[in-house]
């Protein structure tokens, strides 16, 4: 009965809109049946019908045409037709309007019975509707990517039609009225809108022209990503063009239109990084970072620091204008959600029958309408503008990272690991950049609460100053909550630096930790470190979580205390005084609450702030070290006088350094290891730091250093290092270094891919490339650091002949070598001892004159001797006259096998080694969330917690119903109960809810932290069970991102943002739950305003989450660069390439911004229609409740229901956004899950078959039919070897550069897993065992000497297995005993990043240290001594024939010295065996390429000195 009571009131109110509906017989008006209204509705019912049946039949012919077409749509284009989206929502809405009659129409006439009329205007007006819907179906599906300009024509004509009818309609609409004085409401509505709506299509049909060239040229520019695609050779593309918002007009900013192009775009097609349009200046890296850089550089002029309150004030100065418009929007946004609350009180009283003047009510709602929309529209921009502020102030501080990063000085480094400097890029920048979020808050929540007061003033009088007090208490409770996060956060990140210092370490050697089998050993470490950083995770999310308590507590808490106030002061409380005052601390309620989340984000960015401003602080590399002089000025290239210069203050590490070369001269730098070479070409460079003395440099200068520094990229772009391409000068290049023959054997040649730090390149390879790049910038000084040593004894010849000989011949050469044949060429020779130049002059000269430099000659000559069996002179005439002959017989050799080498890899399928990053594609499975809530305790918290959100929730409207019910609606009306009962039962359901929200807080900080853990665990125990390919072929920056970024957003945010979304539906069906208890009707509005919010929000979140999906991706590169420009800044610099590297970090800064600020405009964008929608349902309710006879309902429950409608648009707003957010942040779990499934590494042991405790006893390898290739898509590196290495000899392998050597020690390892083929160790398939079982008993001396950072202890045995005697033993046997010795720590000296501070000839002999240590049966050394003089190499030969006289030893080597020794060799060419016997045997045979190899090695190597230099 109460139903329909209500309605009928509803019906009585509406009956002003629909009632005095025409009569049938049209009394005195003649003119026949075209009069006849019953004519006339069924005539434009009937026209209706028809547009419904063309619709139907198009749609099928359509569909059938796309079947009959069916292909491939790879490339979907947005459609040319002209008005496309008015005339799309055009269609829409008159389907809308046409409902909304048809349902008025409807209850009109349920309660005023039916006539005939009125049944057929109800089919005309639901015919209407479904028309309309169906051609907007139509238009959606079908002509979204039509190339057509202009509408079919029978739609053209309908509409035109359809005009000339809606006229007709209005015409006799006038007559009757002048003929009656009365006309329905609803038809005036239905045919004015008609024939408004005809107009408008009318002219789409006809009026508009077709788009002329110049439009149609222009359009990129004015549509952004929307034009990708639309002719398919055009190459115009999203990132060609700028943003649609640089030009976008008043309306189209106001209503964030000008994103519509783009969001379209990625409705129809998955949007890539190039569909999405370029920044404007202003928001580009390249727009933001001078002005940035140039506060900074104007605030330090006095001195070197940069503080904290310095780069504050730079980033507002950048950033000023956004910050100034926003806190325009933030002051209109206030004061606008505060015109509510205080008109509640006004509209209470009015539905109590208090008017104070005609139309009130209208008055009323429209007050709140206005009031709203510019609440909704502030709020909006609001947050744009701080966004783009936050990602302009991030781009500009990215850069400024990076530029220091580039001109640190070495000590500097040596204080700041690359993990850390990488930090300050991906976490704190990106926390600055979010700070502007809570910008403004401070002042914000001040204008609040004085607002608020002014309102509960008017209220309560005294009362408010107590909700005052209490106010204040609560934000007083924020200090000692604020510092305590600000402890742990601070805690936090130096815990995560820690970490991630270690991954980054542990990822760029995970080579030698698998080979080594140490990988589980470095997780653990890793582990550890996490679980200090997860001690400080856990008190940071539970501190959160008594904060989250707190505050939630604190607008009943403030309530509380105001309405007890009242009560004891005797201020009556009237319900409409109550709501208003509910109303206020509603709204109070987000500001208190954001307050904790406020000064957290203050507290973090001052963290932030701190740690970049220290940064920057750091010492750069002075600029003034080198003196640069004109060149032409003098003859003098380089020149050093009384140079002193240190890598450490203590102790200087080179002294009295002083030489001069002339121009054109070429200068050799020799002595034993760590005597100061490469230190001496720092200095030239102005690397190293200057204590006193003078450098002078004349011209251009090129490096090669030690350790070859390859950047990740095409091989093409390694070598011209952004100089433009000259083929011929190019192909010179290639040909000096020996390179043409790589690039035929590689499948895309000089356009490989070269992976992170060149890990799919050899190591002469990788040198080879580094000479080329040196060789390519024509420079006028060339600074070599013995590159020839990684590179076989062939090619080094022919690199030294064709470079330095060559194409350097009128060059100034300075080049570093241990290899005493390349001497006799210099000009000049500087002998290095103890950091001294102990002898400088020609060879003959000094050779006379000292000891230091006979000690290298005599070391050499003694392993020459092992060649004096040989009779050189036969060997040479065997060949011919001259090495020449013997390159060419070995160019013909190489020639066949190339064309054998050629018909293999045209078999092969081919693809590169770097792949793309993986990127999930459409929507964020339903599995990823499942995986998510599952992971922690099996999915058995999340219920409990939406449990107590929802009792929360019931408790909450049931505290607000109570106060609302229990008081009088006026002073007059007697209150239901005692004022202190009403306090009371008020108290305690506010205490009730209050203690839901401390469990829900507690219940979703546990499933957080636990689930962080078990993700991070089982990520990085998948990463380190991964097999080598997998590292390879991923750039360590895709790993760090995840480890970092992206772990850091599930440590801290996930957890909470999954939970929001499902707590925001659950307020949102508590206040639908409320206001359905006053007018149930305001359904009608909102399902169908719901079902077209989620029809916007499934329109938006394709686009959304594929521009989410490209900021993961897109980060990755600007780490990468960053990281691999710390690594090669000294190359970078001497190159004089920085100002190309910082070009290029500019370009991947704005890469990662564009999809960053669009994703922001596209979340603006779908709130501001989802606002204006909710503002519908609200108005509706609103105009609802005063339409309604006075009376109907209680006011007070009225009021409660208007409370709460206050917030219905903000809530519908933030379910959506909410639903966003998280498919946004929950990408970052998919990221973490792709890498919790990598494939596997085969068994580390595997226990039924694991080998006896002395396996292996004899060291005898049986290699069978070993086919090798690194991927599926690459060509076959090892191409049938079989051959054995017997037990106890040792075994040479030589063979030119990328021949397969490498490949073979890695596949004994099982580094790389045999394609066909197996290896067996003293009988036993090394495939059938563990892989650590395997490893553990090789020992292998890597190509490249590495150390960690740490000790020296922890490095020679970082299993910690043997004592300090062992450790000290086997330092004196690789003659590091007494430098250990003269370091302050001793074993515990500290070993810097990379053992930087370890010269690579000392981090040689320490990688043997670790073979002495673990003395195993099968022992490989791959180039081991290619880093040491020949003293050293000689030294090490020994120590390894006096302890390992029993084992296996397989040596590759490019000195021919190295495995002259040997019992066997190996020759390898193109991955298959040449030649396999005793080096005697081989020798014996002059044809053999053994032979000729050592024939060319002896000619260069012996006396013909003079005959190499004259070359």
């Amino acid at each position: 009965m109460e139903l329909l009571q209500r309605t009928s009131s509803f019906l009585t109110g509406m009956s002003a809109f629909v009632s005095q509906s025409r009569s049938l017989s049209f009394e005195g008006m003649k003119g026949g049946f075209l009069l006849n209204p019953i004519f006339l509705r069924f005539f434009t019912g009937s026209l209706h019908l028809i547009l419904l049946v063309l619709v139907f039949i198009s749609w099928l012919y359509k569909k059938f045409r796309s079947n009959e077409d069916e292909g491939p749509k790879n490339n979907i284009r947005p459609t040319s037709l002209l008005y496309y989206k008015p005339t799309l929502f055009s269609c829409l809405g008159l389907s809308f309007f046409n409902l909304i009659l048809c349902l008025l129409n409807l209850f009109y006439w349920y309660r005023n019975g039916w006539s005939d009329e009125k049944i057929l205007t109800l089919l005309e007006l639901g015919i209407k509707t479904i028309a309309w819907f169906g051609l907007y179906l139509f238009l959606k599906i079908h002509l979204s990517s039509s190339r057509e300009t202009k509408y079919p024509l029978v739609l053209r004509l309908w509409w035109g039609l359809f005009f000339l009818v809606s006229c007709y309609c209005l015409v006799i609409d006038i007559l009757y009225y002048k003929k009656n004085q009365i006309l329905s409401s609803l038809f005036w509505a239905s045919d004015i809108v008609s024939l408004v709506m005809g107009l408008i299509f009318s002219y789409i049909g006809f009026l508009v022209k077709k788009k002329d060239e110049d439009t149609i040229l222009q359009e990129p520019l004015l549509n952004g990503g929307a034009s990708n695609g639309r002719e398919s050779n055009r190459p115009s593309k999203g990132d060609e063009t700028v943003t649609p918002y640089a030009n976008a007009g008043v309306f189209s900013l106001f209503t964030f239109s000008w994103m519509g192009p783009l969001i379209s775009l990625g409705y129809n097609k998955t949007l890539d990084l190039e569909d999405v349009p370029q920044l404007a200046t202003p928001d580009t890296a390249g727009g933001a970072f001078p002005i940035l850089n140039n506060k900074l550089e104007s605030y330090r002029e006095e001195s070197n620091r940069v503080t904290t309150f310095m780069l504050a004030k730079g980033l507002f100065y950048t950033v000023w204008r956004e910050i100034a418009v926003s806190a325009v929007y933030v002051l209109v946004y206030t004061v606008a959600s505060y015109v509510g609350p205080s008109l509640i009180d006004t509209f209470v009283q009015y539905l109590n029958g208090q008017r104070d003047f005609k139309n009130e009510g209208y008055v009323l709602v429209s007050a709140f309408f206005v009031a709203k929309l510019f609440e909704c529209l502030a709020q909006r921009h609001w947050f744009f503008k701080v966004q783009q502020a936050g990602y302009r102030a991030r781009a500009a501080l990215v850069a400024k990272i990076y530029n220091k990063g580039l001109t640190l000085s070495c000590q500097s480094k040596q204080g700041q690991t690359s993990g850390e400097i990488i930090n300050f890029m991906s976490v704190d920048a990106d926390r600055i950049g979010d700070f502007g979020w809570y910008m403004h808050d401070p002042w914000m929540v001040i204008l609040e609460v004085v607002l608020a007061l002014v309102i509960l003033y008017r209220d309560l009088g005294l009362a408010s100053i107590a909700g005052l007090v209490a106010t204040v208490l609560v934000m007083l409770a924020n200090v000692p909550l604020g510092n305590l996060q600000e402890k742990y956060q601070d805690e936090l990140m130096k815990s995560k630096d820690k970490r991630m210092k270690a991954t980054s370490e542990v990822l760029r050697n995970m080579r030698i930790l698998k080979l080594q089998a140490w990988e589980l050993r470095f997780l653990s470490k890793i582990m550890d470190l996490r679980k200090v950083e997860t001690g400080w995770l856990r008190k940071y999310l539970y501190t959160s979580a008594f904060t989250t308590f707190v505050f939630w507590g604190a607008p009943t808490f403030v309530s509380v205390v105001t309405f007890g106030a009242a009560m004891l002061m005797g201020i009556p409380l009237e319900s409409g005084k109550i709501l208003s005052a509910l109303a206020t601390f509603r709204i109070l309620q987000e500001p208190i609450y954001n307050l904790p989340d406020t000064i957290s984000m203050i507290v973090q960015t001052k963290v932030s702030l701190d740690r970049i401003a220290s940064f920057l602080s750091l010492d750069d590399l002075p600029p003034d070290v080198v003196e640069k002089l004109p060149i032409g000025n003098s003859d003098t290239a380089v020149e050093v006088i009384n140079g002193t210069f240190s890598w450490d203050v203590s102790s200087p590490t080179l002294k009295d350094i002083n030489f001069r070369v002339s121009r054109g001269m070429r200068v050799a730098i020799c002595g034993t290891v760590g005597s100061g070479k490469s230190s001496l070409l720092s200095c030239i460079l102005g690397e190293m730091p200057k204590v006193s003395g003078v450098i002078r440099l004349s011209g251009t200068k090129a490096y090669v250093a030690q350790s070859p520094w390859i950047q990740s990229g095409k091989i093409e772009e390694n070598i011209l290092f952004g100089k433009g391409m000259d083929r011929q000068q190019y192909d010179r290049v290639l040909e000096a270094c020996a390179l043409k023959k790589d690039l035929e054997i590689l499948s895309f040649g000089d356009q490989t891919v070269i992976g992170e730090r060149g890990i799919n390149l050899s190591g002469g390879q990788k040198q080879r490339i580094q000479i080329a790049r040196a060789l390519y910038q024509d420079a006028d000084i060339y600074l070599f650091d013995d590159p020839f040593s990684a590179v076989d004894a062939h090619t080094g010849t022919h690199l030294f002949n064709e470079c330095i000989l060559g194409l350097l011949d009128s060059k100034t050469v300075i080049y570093v070598t241990h290899q005493v044949e390349f001497l006799p060429a210099a000009d000049l020779i500087l002998v290095m001892k103890d950091g001294k130049i102990k002898q400088a002059g020609k060879y003959n000269d000094i050779l006379k004159s000292g000891s230091d430099f006979m000690e290298l000659v005599g070391a050499h000559e003694e392993a020459l001797s092992a060649l004096d069996s040989i009779d050189i002179g036969a060997t040479a005439s065997g060949e011919g006259r001259s090495p020449a002959n013997s390159k060419s017989g070995l160019q013909k050799q190489e020639s066949r096998n190339d064309r054998k080498d050629k018909v293999d890899n045209s078999e092969e399928r081919k693809g590169q080694l770097v792949q793309e990053e993986e990127r999930e594609k459409g929507n964020v499975g339903i599995s990823v969330y499942w995986k998510y809530i599952r992971t922690a305790y099996g999915g058995l918290l999340a219920p409990v917690a939406l449990l107590a959100q929802i009792l929360f929730q019931i408790l909450q409207i049931g505290s607000n119903y109570w106060m609302a019910w229990a008081t009088p609606v006026s002073k007059d009306v007697p209150p239901h109960v005692r004022g202190s009962t009403l306090i009371l039962v008020y108290v305690a359901l506010s205490i009730g809810s209050s203690f839901c929200i401390f469990g829900r807080a507690l219940v979703v900080a546990t499933i957080g932290y636990k689930t962080a853990n078990t993700l991070f665990n089982k990520m990085h125990l998948s990463i380190f069970r991964a097999p080598m390919s997998f590292f390879d072929s991923t750039p360590s920056g895709r790993i760090l991102n995840r480890a970092s970024t992206d772990q850091s957003t599930v440590d801290l945010n996930t957890a909470s943002i999954i939970g929001l979304f499902a707590f925001a539906i659950i307020q949102l069906l508590g206040i639908i739950a409320v206001m359905s208890q006053i007018a149930w009707q305001v359904f009608i509005i909102f399902i169908p305003v719901i079902a077209i919010c989620i029809w916007f929000q499934r329109y938006y979140i394709a686009s959304a989450r594929e521009l989410a999906r490209l900021c993961g991706t897109c980060k990755a590169p600007v780490i990468q660069h960053f990281s691999e420009t710390l690594s090669g800044s000294s190359t970078i610099r001497s190159f004089d390439q920085e100002p190309r590297f910082r070009d290029m970090s500019l370009k991947l800064i704005d890469g990662y911004s564009r999809p960053k600020f669009h994703t922001a405009s596209a979340m603006e964008w779908l709130c501001i229609r989802l606002d204006m929608l909710s503002l519908v349902t609200f108005a509706f309710s609103l105009i609802f409740l005063v339409s309604i006879p006075e009376g109907t309902i209680d006011p007070s429950v009225a009021g409660l229901a208007v409370t709460y409608g206050l917030n219905l648009n903000m809530l519908q707003a933030w379910v959506v956004w909410n639903l966003c957010f998280m498919e946004n942040r929950i990408i970052s779990v998919e990221r973490i899950l792709q890498y919790t499934s990598i494939p596997n590494e085969p068994p580390l042991v595997i226990e039924s078959n694991r080998p006896h405790n002395h396996w292996p006893t004899q060291g005898e390898v049986n290699i069978q039919d070993l086919q090798v290739r690194y991927a599926p898509h690459m060509p076959f590196v090892l191409r049938g070897l079989t051959c054995t290495f017997f037990g106890g000899k040792k075994t040479g392998i030589v063979g030119r550069t990328g021949s397969g050597k490498s490949t073979l020690i890695q596949t004994l390892f099982r580094i790389v897993e045999p394609t066909v083929g197996q290896i067996c160790i003293d009988g036993i398939n090394i495939l059938s065992i563990g892989l650590h079982d395997l490893r553990s008993r090789l020992s292998i001396i890597p190509q490249d000497p590495t150390m960690f950072e740490g000790t020296v202890r922890t490095n020679l045995d970082p299993l910690e297995e043997c004592t300090d005697e062992q450790i000290w033993e086997a330092l004196d046997k690789c003659q590091l005993g007494d430098e250990v010795r003269k370091k302050a720590g001793k074993l515990d000296s500290a070993v810097s990043e990379n053992g930087e501070n370890w010269s690579v000839g000392q981090r040689q002999l320490v990688c043997l240290g670790r073979v002495l240590l673990k003395k195993s049966k099968v022992l490989v050394l791959d180039e081991a001594t290619a880093s040491v003089d020949t003293a050293t190499d000689n030294l090490i030969q020994q120590t390894l024939k006096n302890h390992f006289t029993d084992s296996t030893v397989i040596t590759i080597a490019h000195r021919i010295t190295s495995v002259l020794a040997s019992d066997m060799v190996l020759l390898l060419d193109n991955g298959l065996v040449k030649e396999y016997d005793s080096p005697e045997k081989l020798l014996e045979d002059k044809s053999s390429l053994f032979a000729k190899l050592v024939a060319e090695y002896s000619i260069r190597s012996s006396s013909s000195y003079e005959n190499l230099s004259n070359i």
